[in-house]
């Protein structure tokens, strides 16, 4: 009779209005879809599981690198809220001081979650991830579109030059811009300080063939399944809110 949080969406006090709201053809699919990321979890050899491995990535990089935060981005509008129902689950659950005996931790756990659909982000705060601050970022592509617009005369369409944006990101995280590079384009010597970028900061990209119910239950039960492996390594209880 009471579900708290994040497992709202799918039990029943979340599957009755979503399934009057979206049909339950398509939350059957949604559940179909976060149950076999569940079993993938549950059976998969570690090297090959997808949410243990962005659990390592993520303790690694918050508590062995120092990076505080995490930005999670997504190159579709629908997944607009994503990095909002991200943000509860992961600091909600994993915001602790304490081990799972109740004994202060000798490290930070948790991390700060943020991010917006990528265009939007990209004329936000980019500029800190590429030249400030190292923020490790999870890049989320869709391959087709739900509903591209090609306009008269171009070549590409929207969702072609959103998915160049997509891939262009993570690359220039990883292997930035030199001097030399700034220079064979022609920047002139006063600019290029500033426009020089160290690259080498992490990011990770996860690229779904569409967005549908069931790929939405996948990308929502892969984050579950990454914050209770960050849990466990951890040493706390994601799942005691007090």
């Amino acid at each position: 009779d009471w579900v708290g949080g994040r497992y709202s969406v799918c039990s029943a006090v979340g599957m009755l209005p979503l399934s009057l709201q979206y049909g339950f053809d398509n939350m059957l699919r949604f559940l179909e879809g976060a149950w076999s990321i569940d079993t993938h979890f549950r059976t998969a050899p570690f090297e090959q599981n997808i949410p243990v491995m962005l659990g390592l990535l993520s303790v690694w990089n918050t508590s062995f690198l120092g990076c505080p935060a995490s930005a999670i981005l997504p190159y579709c509008q629908a997944l607009a809220k994503l990095p909002s129902h991200i943000q509860q689950v992961s600091m909600e659950s994993n915001g602790k001081g304490v081990d799972i005996d109740g004994r202060p931790l000798p490290f930070d756990a948790g991390e700060l979650d943020f991010g917006e659909p990528g265009t939007n982000g990209q004329h936000s705060f980019y500029q800190l991830i590429h030249q400030g601050r190292v923020v490790p970022c999870d890049f989320i592509g869709i391959i087709k579109s739900q509903q591209s617009v090609y306009l008269k005369g171009e070549v590409v369409s929207n969702h072609d030059e959103l998915m160049c944006n997509f891939f262009a990101q993570a690359d220039a995280l990883a292997y930035g811009k030199t001097p030399n590079e700034l220079r064979a384009e022609g920047v002139p010597d006063y600019l290029i300080p500033h426009k020089t970028f160290s690259g080498n900061r992490p990011s990770m990209s996860l690229l779904l063939p569409s967005l549908d119910p069931y790929t939405t239950g996948q990308l929502l039960s892969i984050y579950e399944n990454r914050i209770a492996t960050q849990g466990f390594l951890w040493g706390i209880n994601s799942f005691d809110q007090w």
